[in-house]
């Protein structure tokens, strides 16, 4: 990741990654203000391997500067403590906290439905991204995409959530 120059200034680019945690991780990368850079789901086997996998990506990227994880325990806490120990912002958050911003009551009355929805929401954002997209997002992937840009309006980076369309 590369800084720009922009009338004689070098603007250095900066990073959201979204965190569904889990044993299953969704994860999902934006850069400032809200352009989806990628999205991908892993299986990561195991706390321990989750703790492993938090450390490396953490470190790989960049001008990360704020981490938004979805979830609790230990699968969360990995995250969070590797983020905290590298001085990046942390938003922890909840399902119920980000649904409410971006889906209407009825496309989250339940897991299945919401996560249903979450899979056709974030082909929107998608859309509107440099991202690759051979395929649609599991939904642990579609849930991050929605977790981070629901992050960027919460961390200041956009004022309207605006790229989902209905």
């Amino acid at each position: 990741m590369t800084t720009l120059p922009i009338d004689n200034h070098v603007v250095i680019p900066e990073y959201l990654l979204a965190v569904d945690a889990g044993v299953k991780t969704g994860l999902a990368l934006f850069s400032r203000p809200d352009k989806l850079i990628w999205y991908r789901s892993h299986n990561m086997g195991s706390v321990n391997g989750l703790r492993k996998a938090a450390y490396n990506l953490i470190h790989s990227i960049e001008n990360l500067t704020c981490i938004a994880v979805e979830g609790g325990g230990p699968v969360a806490v990995a995250w969070i403590k590797e983020a905290g120990k590298q001085n990046i912002k942390i938003i922890s958050t909840d399902a119920g906290e980000w649904r409410k911003q971006l889906l209407f009551p009825r496309e989250y009355r339940n897991s299945t439905t919401a996560k249903r929805n979450a899979i056709i929401l974030s082909g929107s954002i998608i859309e509107n991204s440099e991202a690759p997209s051979w395929n649609s997002p599991t939904h642990d992937a579609a849930e991050a995409i929605l977790i981070g840009y629901w992050a960027c309006k919460s961390v200041g980076w956009i004022n309207k959530l605006n790229l989902i369309n209905r």
